[in-house]
């Protein structure tokens, strides 16, 4: 098997190194520490995220997504593809780096999609986005963790508390719908949305679309009464990908 090459690193807030990895020519890596972040190969959930994210807000016009982390750009794509011309997707990333490692070396994975007219890309912190945008947006998709907890930055847990889960749905529109990427269940945060007046969907998804591989778990969370997303049966257990 080919061995791995770091391309390049850049520190985060609050400590730690993400590192861009390649192997091969095609197959990319974003690490923290002992931690895979994410994988080019491995997209099935991530794309998820987005399609199960407008199935429930349906295709009406002047939508308006937020993405929460840029990634390698899979719920990007995913979502330009199944959403309208006529629609609006912020996304917000912390890191510089990923940024222009998205430009650079990742190019040919975002194939042009940063370019879309639908796009504003953002170098900010999601929570800002979010605590700035009471009434904004149709779908909140959050996917800058390995789960519901800081585990890039030790000040994201704020996203997951109850004051987070707050600004969140203040930030949704009527039938909007907050989606959480995970790599595994989380009993906890399921109950702390259901406590933050939210009706719960839990979704279990391959990182392989169709292909099998690890499962990850996406929540779909409306406030009640939005109608956006229905409850379903707990899993137990979590594991990281």
């Amino acid at each position: 098997m080919k061995p791995w090459t770091q391309l390049d690193a850049a520190p985060i807030p609050g400590g730690g190194t993400l590192k861009l990895m390649r192997r091969g020519e095609d197959e990319f890596s974003i690490t923290l520490g002992h931690n895979e972040l994410m994988n080019s190969r491995l997209k099935g959930s991530e794309e998820a995220l987005a399609t199960l994210a407008i199935e429930r807000t349906g295709q009406r016009p002047g939508l308006r997504f937020l993405i929460g982390g840029l990634g390698m750009g899979f719920t990007l794509r995913a979502a330009l593809a199944a959403l309208p011309k006529d629609a609006e997707i912020v996304v917000a990333e912390l890191i510089p780096a990923v940024i222009a490692w998205a430009r650079g070396p990742l190019s040919p994975i975002f194939a042009g999609c940063l370019d879309d007219p639908r796009v504003t890309l953002r170098e900010a912190d999601v929570a800002t986005a979010i605590r700035e945008g009471q009434g904004r947006y149709d779908a909140i998709l959050l996917d800058v963790d390995n789960g519901p907890d800081g585990l890039m930055v030790e000040a994201n847990d704020r996203l997951y508390d109850h004051a987070g889960l707050s600004h969140a749905k203040a930030a949704l529109r009527p039938g909007g719908v907050l989606a959480v990427w995970s790599a595994g269940p989380d009993r906890n945060f399921t109950q702390r949305l259901r406590q933050s007046g939210f009706t719960v969907e839990e979704k279990t998804v391959r990182a392989r679309a169709g292909a099998g591989g690890a499962k990850h778990m996406i929540w779909l969370a409306a406030p009640h009464g939005n109608g956006a997303a229905t409850e379903s049966p707990r899993p137990a257990g979590r594991r990281r990908r």
